[in-house]
């Protein structure tokens, strides 16, 4: 009886050490939300005033934060956000680097807003469980950041329309789970890598430099063009020199032939004449 009594209590307190330590983490999870929401707010000019009528933090009660506008929770009652989509609210600023604390998002939808200056080279490491990303329809400039190949859940990346220039990084043609992929109205350049997915030229169309499939193929560019002229033209000058050398080289060897001929019979083929001449005369 003492036993079992005993070993009740232990069931009991291994127990409620668990939930203390799951409450513990739960509490860090969901104050890194909070903070990286917070973060969010001071870090971007609201024009049309949505977050500062919607994103109160004046509340400690579990689940304030689902109920913000463009905020979704992984549970109505969890301080833990799942996507944040704030499309089309008239947002000004940078990229806010903050949005690392929302450690548990998977969503993240910035588009057709005000938002300028370059996307952060490291932004894998800001959002790595994303499977959804669009900053489409903003004012983002500079070249496409590499590291967002490493982002390897994404299933939906949008650029377009925005002020990216550039190439097209290869390394994001390793994004084996990408099905939308859009990057049309930017400034970018050169050929497009090749991609397990087949995009239309609708996620392309309308960067002035960029080619190949699904746009037109790529063409030798101006600068290429003069080099072959050149070099054609260098080949072409080396060819002809060669010829008039060789000319010149065969009259020569051709006179100094005639003049050895010369210095072997210095009477000029006199005494041939003077055969010719005896013969006749034995002749008559």
């Amino acid at each position: 009886m003492i036993m079992v009594l005993h070993s009740r209590v232990f069931v009991l307190l291994v127990s409620v050490m668990v939930l203390l330590l799951l409450g513990c983490t739960l509490s860090f999870a969901t104050k890194d939300d909070i903070e990286c929401l917070k973060s969010i707010k001071a870090s971007l000019e609201d024009s049309f005033g949505y977050l500062n009528s919607s994103w109160n933090f004046n509340n400690d009660t579990e689940g304030f934060i689902c109920r913000f506008t463009g905020i979704d929770c992984w549970h109505p009652d969890e301080n833990r956000v799942l996507n944040i989509r704030l499309s089309d609210m008239g947002l000004k600023g940078a990229f806010p680097r903050d949005i690392i604390k929302c450690k548990s998002m998977t969503g993240l939808d910035l588009s057709s807003n005000k938002l300028y200056g370059k996307i952060p080279s490291d932004i894998a490491k800001l959002i790595p469980y994303v499977t959804s990303l669009d900053l489409s329809s903003n004012n983002f400039s500079g070249e496409i950041p590499k590291n967002l190949a490493n982002c390897s859940f994404l299933n939906i990346l949008n650029l377009d329309h925005n002020k990216l220039t550039g190439p097209i990084p290869p390394e994001l043609t390793l994004l084996s789970r990408m099905k939308t992929f859009t990057v049309a109205y930017n400034l970018l350049t050169g050929p497009i890598p090749v991609f397990r997915t087949m995009y239309s030229a609708d996620s392309f169309t309308n960067n002035p430099a960029l080619c190949g499939k699904p746009l037109d193929q790529c063409r030798v560019t101006t600068k290429g063009t003069k080099t072959g002229v050149i070099a054609g033209a260098a080949v072409g000058g080396v060819t002809f020199a060669a010829i008039g050398t060789a000319i010149v080289l065969f009259f020569y060897y051709r006179k100094v032939s005639v003049m050895r001929k010369k210095d072997d019979d210095p009477d000029g083929n006199k005494w041939t004449k003077s055969l010719n001449g005896a013969k006749g005369i034995k002749a008559s």
